[in-house]
């Protein structure tokens, strides 16, 4: 019988409760750790990739019988831009759902009492009604250049749904728009726009460059979140929440690329133009989710934009070899 969509007992989180943060280094995970590090959890589960293989079935399940985690954060992932996804296509599809079939069967096997499972916006239909919402989940086809990482994702959802109807296990799904801060990824040639931008502008002032081009018109908009409001969105769902359905997580904020790429080089203090290259394309006029239902429980951001950047551009000075 499913559970109702109604809040858990916080005591679910107890401070020493032992978490098993799946993916712990990456943009999401490593957020997590910092959060739930803060918030005075001291039995953090975290196991790097050279150690447990989360696409060998043999390893996850011989790490859950032996450390037996209580609860299960699934940040792990395959990830990558369209070029990634576009080149490695049995890659995204294959190896996603290898790690989520392996951790959520084998959290639900050794007695994990509540998973989290992270998915993405790319989920939804590429022409879905703006802003999207939970419900807009397959209702039209998807954007074919991330389609196999999107239908991994869904099968994640499906399968904390299949497992909640037929055992009554306490697993969610969590979709987070865009994301940003400390530990993306700045590669020059395979990064999301907010990060492949803010390294761009600050290459040019480094170089004493006049300018700067950027792909379009500017004119699309955008939502960001920083990826420590979604920790904390995260943490506040494994409290809160106990539904059937996914949750959108997002900013509810609107930014155009043009307006995005003037802040951008303003927190990095490039003093040279933006030129704007016309002849590229712009991709999705507008991509916003409806976080209502998150809203509704009472979570919402902290983190503005701009200060989110300076945090990221902090970070970035800090860690990435220049």
């Amino acid at each position: 019988m499913a559970c109702p969509d109604s809040n858990t007992d916080p005591s679910t989180l107890d401070k020493s409760a032992k978490i098993f943060v799946a993916g712990h280094r990456g943009l999401v995970g490593s957020a997590l750790v910092r959060k739930l590090t803060h918030l005075g959890f001291t039995n953090l589960l975290l196991v790097p990739h050279s150690d447990l293989d989360l696409t060998n079935q043999s390893e996850v399940e011989s790490f859950f019988s032996t450390h037996k985690p209580h609860l299960v954060i699934l940040a792990a992932a395959k990830v990558g831009g369209i070029h990634a996804n576009n080149t490695y296509p049995a890659d995204f599809i294959t190896l996603n759902l290898q790690i989520q079939t392996n951790v959520i069967t084998s959290a639900f096997r050794h007695g994990v009492k509540k998973l989290l499972f992270l998915g993405s916006s790319c989920i939804y239909p590429k022409f879905a009604p703006q802003p999207i919402s939970e419900e807009s989940l397959l209702t039209g086809p998807l954007e074919p250049t991330n389609e196999m990482y999107a239908i991994a994702k869904i099968a994640g959802i499906k399968m904390c749904q299949g497992y909640r109807v037929q055992y009554g296990w306490d697993a969610i799904s969590a979709m987070p728009t865009n994301l940003y801060g400390p530990n993306d990824n700045f590669h020059p040639e395979n990064s999301h726009v907010l990060p492949g931008m803010m390294r761009r502008f600050h290459e040019a002032k480094v170089l004493g460059r006049k300018e700067v081009v950027v792909w379009g018109t500017g004119k699309p908009l955008r939502e960001f979140l920083h990826v420590d409001d979604l920790a904390d969105a995260l943490v506040f769902l494994m409290e809160r929440y106990s539904g059937l359905g996914h949750v959108n997580v997002g900013s509810g904020v609107e930014v155009s690329i043009k307006e995005l790429a003037e802040l951008v080089k303003e927190v990095v203090g490039f003093e040279g133009e933006i030129v704007w290259d016309n002849s590229k394309p712009d991709g999705t006029p507008r991509k916003l989710m409806d976080s209502s239902k998150l809203a509704g429980m009472g979570w919402v951001p902290k983190i503005s934009l701009r200060d989110g950047l300076v945090d990221t551009y902090q970070w970035y000075l800090e860690n990435v070899k220049q």
